[in-house]
Order: structure tokens, then C-alpha cells, then sequence
């Protein structure tokens, strides 16, 4: 977010030079259209890293629920020590997961 605030701030600074004459018009709307375009891009990468993030909490709070909802159906079953250690093992394996 820093990067993005300090890009727009690029760019409002550019308009001012080209608004004060310091930087020709043809020149400075071309590089604003590049720096805009480029802003784009990186609020793009941004939006998609976080969609990524949040769905991934959400995948890993699914999965929290459904192995606490298993312990506590199979508890004092034989079943429930491999058990534990399958929902440990499948955790840990999507911890690791991209």
C-alpha cells in the first residue's frame, strides 16, 4: 500500500510540473500514462495477493472446522489418535501450500 501511495503522489507531482511549465505537455502526458498504467498494474498484483490471502484463510478455517468437528465425533474411538495424526499431517501439508 505504501508503494501505491507513493506512486500517486509521483504522478501528482508530475501534473503539477506539467501544470507549471516546468515539464513540457507532450512529454509529461506521456510519462503520466505510463506511470498511471504502471500504478494499475501493481493495484492489480495487490488485489490478486490479497484475494489469494483471504482465500486461503478461509480455506484454512474450513479445514480447521471440519478436523475439530471429526476429534470431537470419533473421540475416545479407537479411531482417534490416527486420526489426529492424519488432520495434523493433511494441516500442516496445506500450511505449506501456496
Amino acid at each position: 500500500m505504501y508503494e501505491i501511495d507513493e506512486m500517486q503522489e509521483d504522478i501528482r507531482k508530475l501534473r503539477e510540473d506539467v501544470d507549471n511549465g516546468i515539464v513540457k505537455r507532450d512529454a509529461g502526458v506521456a510519462r503520466i500514462a505510463g506511470m498511471q498504467k504502471e500504478l494499475r498494474g501493481t493495484i492489480a498484483q495487490v488485489e490478486l495477493f490479497t484475494s489469494n490471502k483471504d482465500r486461503k484463510g478461509l480455506l484454512m478455517a474450513g479445514a480447521d472446522r471440519a478436523i475439530r468437528e471429526l476429534l470431537t465425533i470419533f473421540k475416545d474411538d479407537p479411531i482417534e489418535m490416527p486420526l489426529e495424526e492424519a488432520s495434523m499431517s493433511v494441516w500442516s501439508h496445506m500450511q505449506m501450500e501456496e
